[in-house]
């Protein structure tokens, strides 16, 4: 009679690759770019298409030599009738005329930047097109996003991720050449959607090494996106012409097409698709760099194909069969309400900050510093207690700090910029476990699928960022108010998930929807043997 050998995780086989070794680091390396550059894609228009001052050209109050900003002028006349120019206040919206006095309608304008992306453009008085831009990029990012995890999931994460960073180098410096404001915004949206090589990459990063190490090999390259993130605005304010700005930022990223020589395809995704002589060989290859011995018996047993993954199904089948269980479809709800959560409030605050008193630049760079803990944070959270309990305390602790952030007395400001910084690092940890979270409740054939789905219907919290300064006029706390209360409903559902941290990343529907219930289900057979 014999004995059926049991069979191998693939978790033991990558804890046996380790993570940082010469395989690990080169890779980690590639990735890093990926992530330091995508932080700046994702909101270089708050710089690139800044707001800025106009007034109309009155050819008997211009001076020789305007120094700029220009004191808002009006034309009256003294008693004597001659033509002056007097101080007024500067409003944008001043602009068909300037007094009942003197009916001049406004053909030219003066900029406070003459080469900014607004005086280029021509934009006075169409002061919706600049918010428009960031709008139009967002929502790109949610088309794209469906589009990434399709191509990740089918053709490979590797694939994706060189295709969408070679896209994205191509159209953001194409951008910069941009003749008019309509052919920016389409270069924009196009950019967003088949140029974020983002979403590929994180799957490669955490399918790279064994479950255990994943959130801290995730947490360094998280710091490598808040880097970006810092860097960004000083060299906005080191090359202030839009032009020039984006070409900085975009040309680096013409080296991800060189990663389809160096980079090497995720292990676990190759297993899912059946590929396993090629797995293997890619272990082999990265034990001999890593100079460490894998067992091949070990190989030999490693083997994820079975009916769910049979060549049979494609991957539209596997889609639907994923979306037909109740579990995966309960569990894809509560992380569209997470998603939109955390992209509402990110994004908000993040916009937020270059409308706060001061240099834009320094308060862009420091509100973003604050990521730099809580990055350091998840990953002590998450490797001390788990996922559900950290994400359900962030959202509950920061929901609080935001909707008491109005109700501060005014003579108390320090406090409620206290309270703001403090639910920004907040917010950023809620982000970074949602992002690990989702990819671990879902099945590998249809995880960055899935992933993306949520991530991009989520992603129409961030269409409404943008708008949401403008609830300021109806009543100052409205902002906080909202981004408190979405926290807070985000905190009650995530009671209802499974904790993922003591899993193994399923492969197929069934081990996905058997996390969580490996407790109860030890705790029936205990209760069998018992009887």
């Amino acid at each position: 009679m014999s004995v059926e050998e049991p069979q191998v995780q693939l978790d033991e086989v990558l804890g046996q690759l380790g993570a940082f070794g010469k395989h690990h680091l080169l890779t980690m390396c590639m990735l890093a770019l990926v992530y330091a550059t995508n932080s700046m894609y994702n909101v270089n228009y708050v710089f690139a298409v800044e707001d800025v001052n106009y007034r109309c050209v009155i050819p008997e109050c211009e001076p020789s030599h305007p120094p700029f900003p220009v004191p808002w002028l009006n034309q009256s006349t003294d008693e004597n009738g001659i033509k002056q120019c007097r101080r007024h206040l500067p409003l944008n919206s001043q602009c068909t005329h300037f007094n009942s006095t003197f009916d001049i309608a406004c053909r030219e304008w003066v900029y406070d930047v003459p080469n900014s992306f607004v005086a280029e453009f021509e934009l006075a008085c169409e002061d919706w097109k600049p918010p428009l831009v960031g709008t139009v990029h967002m929502f790109g990012n949610m088309v794209g996003l469906l589009i990434q995890g399709q191509i990740s999931d089918r053709f490979g994460r590797k694939t994706a991720a060189v295709f969408a960073g070679t896209m994205g180098a191509v159209l953001g410096i194409t951008k910069s050449f941009a003749t008019s404001f309509w052919v920016y915004v389409v270069l924009e949206c196009l950019e967003a959607a088949i140029g974020d090589a983002l979403s590929p990459m994180f799957m490669l990063s955490i399918e790279i090494v064994e479950k255990k190490r994943a959130v801290f090999f995730q947490m360094i390259l998280l710091n490598c996106y808040t880097v970006g993130q810092i860097i960004m605005p000083f060299i906005a304010w080191a090359v202030p012409y839009w032009r020039h700005f984006l070409r900085v930022i975009y040309a680096p990223t013409l080296v991800i097409l060189t990663y389809s020589f160096f980079l090497d395809e995720s292990i676990r995704w190759l297993f899912s698709k059946g590929k396993k002589e090629k797995a293997i060989k890619l272990i082999e290859k990265i034990a001999e760099r890593n100079k460490v011995l894998v067992d091949k018996a070990m190989l030999n047993k490693l083997d994820y194909i079975d009916e769910e993954t049979s060549p049979k199904l494609n991957d539209r089948k596997l889609l639907l069969k994923t979306f037909r269980s109740k579990i995966m479809m309960q569990r894809f709800v509560v992380c569209l309400v997470w998603w939109f959560t955390i992209t509402l409030i990110n994004y908000g605050m993040m916009i937020s900050s270059v409308l706060i008193d001061g240099n834009k630049y320094l308060n862009f760079a420091l509100l973003m510093l604050m990521d730099i803990p809580a990055n350091i944070f998840y990953w002590l959270a998450l490797a001390k207690y788990r996922r559900k309990l950290p994400l359900l305390a962030s959202f509950m602790v920061g929901g609080l700090f935001c909707v008491s952030q109005p109700l501060i007395p005014k003579g108390y400001a320090w406090a409620g910029l206290a309270l703001f910084m403090a639910f920004e690092m907040l917010a950023t940890f809620s982000y970074n476990i949602v992002y690990m979270y989702t990819s671990e409740l879902f099945p590998t054939y249809t995880r960055n699928s899935m992933h993306s789905i949520c991530s991009a219907m989520g992603r129409v919290g961030s269409l409404l960022a943008p708008q949401i300064p403008l609830l300021m006029t109806y009543w100052t706390g409205m902002p906080a108010l909202i981004f408190g209360v979405t926290s807070l409903a985000s905190g009650a559902l995530t009671l209802l998930m499974p904790e993922t941290a003591r899993s193994q990343l399923p492969d197929t529907v069934r081990e996905a929807e058997r996390i969580g219930r490996k407790v109860l289900l030890k705790h029936e057979e205990e209760n069998l043997k018992g009887t």
